[in-house]
């Protein structure tokens, strides 16, 4: 298993009060992909730099660390293209841990 970081831009036009439940749903496909999530850190919603449409000119941004097979990796990449509450995500390669001291 590898380890990964997922950053997740969920759509929050209207619904800011779902995003836990984004959140959560995220969390379930990773794992039922064969994953294993690590730490879930949000982020404050932020104004795109770019903004192709009008009602997409913000989200809230999620890094999801988690291990995971590389073959599940397309997997959670159509997953989450399925989910209309994931505007867009990155997958890229996490850092090893750090040793406790």
């Amino acid at each position: 298993m590898k380890r990964y970081e997922g950053l997740f831009i969920l759509e929050t036009a209207g619904k800011e009060e779902g995003i836990k439940d984004a959140i959560d749903k995220i969390s379930s496909e990773i794992t039922s992909a064969g994953g294993k999530v690590e730490t879930v850190q949000k982020m404050e919603k932020r104004n795109y730099a770019r903004v192709a449409e009008k009602r997409h000119s913000a989200g809230f941004y999620v890094n999801v660390i988690f291990e995971s097979e590389p073959s599940a990796l397309t997997t959670m990449k159509h997953r989450s293209a399925l989910n209309e509450e994931v505007f867009r995500v990155l997958f890229t390669n996490a850092a090893p841990p750090k040793p406790a001291k």
